[in-house]
C-alpha cells in the first residue's frame, strides 16, 4: 500500500466563509504535493454544497461528517445517502466517538450506514476506538474487534475495498486527549489488520488504517512510521493552516527519505 491518507474533520468549527478560505488556501498546498498523498476534508453539512464547488478541480477529496441509511423518510434533522451523493461527495466519516458518546450512535446502525454510503459510491470513512475505562480494564483488543466485525458485517470483498478504517481512542481525542504511545499505535494496528484480513482475506491488507487522536508537530512522524498506519485522520491541528501546511511537507520528505 503506497498511499498515505490525510485527511481532517472539522466537527463544528468553521462557517461556510470559514471553509471557502481555507479550502482555497489548502488547494494551493495540495496542487504540489505528492500523489502519493490522499488529501480529504469532512466539514459541516452546512459548508458541502460551496466547498463541493471549491475542491472539484483539486485533488483534495470531500466528505460529510454522518448521515442516515435511509434514503428518505420521517427523520427530522438527518441527512440521506440520497441527499449527499447528489452534492457529489467523495466519502462520508460514519461512527466517530462523539456520534456514539452524544447521539448513542451503536456499530448495527453504523453498519446500516456503511452499507448504504457504498450503494451511493461514497468511501465509508468508520471510526472505532476504546474509551479509557475500556483500556484500563485491559479490554480494548476485544472492543475494537467487535467494533470493527459488526460496522463491516456482511461486506462483500469488492465492498471492503472501498472503506477506510480510523482508529480514534477516545481517550486520546479533543482538547483534553492524552497523545498516544506510539509503539501502542503501532501494536494496536497490527492487531486492527489482523482482524481485517480475517474478515477479508483477498483484500485485507490493502484498506487503509488511519491513527487519529492528538497527532501534532510533535508525534506524526512517529506514528505514521509504523507499517499498518496508513494515514493520519488529524483533529485541531489541521484546522489550522499553518499547522497543517508543516504536517503535509513534513509527510512528503519522510515519504522520500
Amino acid at each position: 500500500m503506497s498511499k498515505i491518507w490525510v485527511g481532517t474533520n472539522w466537527k463544528m468549527t468553521k462557517t461556510i466563509a470559514e471553509g471557502i478560505s481555507y479550502t482555497k488556501e489548502l488547494k494551493q498546498i495540495a496542487n504540489k504535493l505528492t500523489s502519493d498523498i490522499e488529501l480529504f476534508i469532512i466539514p459541516s453539512h452546512t459548508a458541502l454544497v460551496d466547498i463541493k464547488k471549491e475542491v472539484s478541480n483539486s485533488r483534495i477529496k470531500i466528505g460529510a461528517q454522518n448521515m442516515h441509511w435511509e434514503d428518505t423518510g420521517a427523520y427530522t434533522g438527518e441527512i440521506s445517502p440520497k441527499m449527499l451523493n447528489e452534492i457529489g461527495l467523495d466519502l462520508v466519516e460514519l461512527g466517530h466517538s462523539e456520534r456514539r458518546q452524544y447521539s448513542n450512535e451503536n456499530d448495527t446502525d453504523i453498519n446500516k450506514k456503511v452499507v448504504a454510503a457504498l450503494k451511493y459510491g461514497m468511501q465509508p470513512l468508520v471510526c472505532i476506538g476504546e474509551n479509557i475505562q475500556q483500556k484500563n480494564n485491559g479490554i480494548s483488543l476485544e472492543v475494537l474487534a467487535a467494533q470493527l466485525k459488526v460496522c463491516l458485517k456482511g461486506l462483500t470483498e469488492v465492498q471492503a475495498q472501498q472503506v477506510l478504517i480510523a482508529y480514534e481512542p477516545v481517550w486520546a481525542i479533543g482538547e483534553n486527549g492524552m497523545p498516544a504511545d506510539a509503539k501502542y499505535v503501532g501494536e494496536i494496528h497490527s492487531f486492527l489488520r489482523g482482524i481485517i484480513v480475517e474478515l477479508f482475506p483477498e483484500v485485507g491488507n490493502d484498506i487503509p488504517l488511519l491513527y487519529g487522536g492528538s497527532v501534532n508537530l510533535e508525534n506524526f512522524l512517529e506514528y505514521i512510521d509504523h507499517q499498518d498506519v496508513n494515514g493520519l485522520f488529524v483533529g485541531r491541528t489541521a484546522w489550522n493552516m499553518e499547522t497543517f501546511t508543516v504536517i503535509l511537507h513534513e509527510l512528503e520528505k519522510h515519504l522520500y527519505q
